[in-house]
């Protein structure tokens, strides 16, 4: 079973950039789709992010779009989140999440659907 493990996260300026990575280990992403959620204090988990497992297809939240990109290294079994333009509100937890799927299954940003989780890194971002 793949287990999943985040880095990355840290204090960031309002405007700056991070880099999350999310590596599986005990066996490549192959018919895993995944996704990024984050979860700030006080509120829901929510999605921000979706590739499938060949890397070529991308779902985002619409509060990330243009903003984020998700992207994949099957060399690696690596899935980056890419964070640009930070807002004080993309403050949270965030959490790379793994769904087992056929390659025709769709992304989803419904975080029940998801069957992995990865213990999560804090994302913080001043203002």
């Amino acid at each position: 079973q793949v287990q999943l493990v985040e880095a990355g996260g840290g204090l960031v300026q309002a405007g700056g950039s991070l880099r999350l990575s999310c590596a599986a280990s005990g066996r490549t992403f192959s018919n895993y789709h995944l996704g990024w959620f984050r979860q700030a204090p006080g509120k829901e988990r929510e999605f921000v992010a979706a590739i499938n497992w060949s890397f070529d297809s991308t779902l985002y939240a619409g509060s990330v779009k243009g903003r984020f990109t998700i992207s994949g290294d099957n060399a690696k079994n690596t899935v980056y989140l890419q964070m640009n333009s930070l807002k004080p509100e993309d403050t949270a937890v965030y959490y790379c999440a793994a769904r087992w799927s056929f390659m025709w299954t769709s992304l989803t940003p419904r975080a029940s659907d998801y069957d992995l989780w990865g213990q999560g890194t804090q994302v913080t971002v001043s203002s």
